[in-house]
């Protein structure tokens, strides 16, 4: 009878080439972060005096009218469509081609929303967008 000794191994343990493989893995990736982080760069300095250039506001305004029929014009309160069709006479005579989007509440008579967009065109505003929600 043959003893257990006598037994062929036909499997190949990999385990120590894994083993090789995880470190060479390592030793690259540390190698790797090492150069990218040595580099040197002289930034260029910018001076401490404030900018004199004015703040623009932004080219596109937005318009919005909520469910109880507040208008505001880019978050500020509006108290009225003649104080509305003041802000965007300024506002258009300072921003040519001056886009704007309307968002109204869904529970909102219609006829406000149709007054802005009245107040929109006595302003000359040519690019008006009404923002909707995507449908589900």
């Amino acid at each position: 009878m043959a003893s257990a000794d006598d037994k062929n191994f036909d499997d190949i343990n990999v385990t120590p080439m894994v083993d090789l493989y995880l470190v060479l893995l390592l030793i690259f990736i540390i190698m790797t972060t090492a150069g990218v982080q040595g580099l040197k760069v002289d930034l260029p300095s910018a001076s401490s005096k404030p900018a004199t250039q004015k703040m623009e506001a932004p080219k596109t305004q937005a318009i919005t009218i909520d469910s109880s029929g507040n208008i505001k014009l880019n978050a500020i309160p509006i108290s009225s469509l003649s104080d509305l069709e003041t802000k965007l006479s300024a506002l258009n005579s300072s921003i040519p081609d001056m886009p704007v989007v309307v968002r109204g509440d869904r529970s909102n008579q219609y006829q406000l929303i149709m007054d802005v967009l009245d107040v929109l065109g006595r302003v000359g505003v040519n690019q008006i967008g009404l923002a909707t929600q995507a449908a589900k």
